[in-house]
């Protein structure tokens, strides 16, 4: 596992973000959207996961995970790998994942494709790690989605603990 759990409000993990293109504020030391969130950061790279409650979405993916941002900044470790883990570290976090999986969305207009014989490809590297094409959002960004399927097992970040309640179910299943 190369992901350490970290926090919204991480200096190293800011200072990624800041060179994200959906970072909102420049310089605000906190970076993830508000709500239930998981920081992983790596060397040269972070990633966060939010799991906004369906209430309060207004897309046709409410109730899913969301990548909220990834940015990887050179290293050794492939960004679909990187991608993979990540997701593996959620399911370790969260549990088993919503019906809708996981899903991330891309601005076409601040990203540039990836040029192919067969036309431009935007998010490429998430289609590597397994995330489809589903739509696009009313405001027109891209819609990719991973299926529960199709994620990797489980595998916690360094420095994410088993959470309280989860060792106490797992004591009680040994009585």
């Amino acid at each position: 596992m190369i992901w350490s759990k970290a926090h919204r409000f991480d200096p190293a993990c800011a200072e990624l973000a800041d060179r994200h293109y959906s970072r909102q504020t420049i310089g605000s030391p906190q970076f993830a959207p508000p709500g239930r969130c998981l920081v992983l950061s790596a060397p040269c790279a972070y990633w966060v996961t939010s799991w906004p409650f369906a209430e309060y979405v207004k897309h046709k993916w409410a109730g899913a995970w969301m990548c909220s941002a990834f940015r990887r900044e050179g290293g050794d470790v492939p960004a679909a790998a990187m991608i993979r883990q990540a997701v593996a570290a959620t399911r370790a976090h969260y549990g088993e994942p919503p019906d809708l999986g996981m899903v991330t969305f891309i601005d076409r207009s601040k990203v540039p494709p990836l040029h192919t014989r067969k036309g431009d490809v935007w998010g490429y590297t998430y289609r590597k790690a397994g995330f489809l094409e589903v739509g696009e959002t009313a405001g027109g960004l891209l819609a990719l989605q991973l299926a529960p399927g199709a994620m990797p097992e489980p595998e916690r970040a360094i420095g994410d603990q088993v959470p309280l309640w989860t060792r106490q179910q797992q004591a009680g299943a040994t009585k």
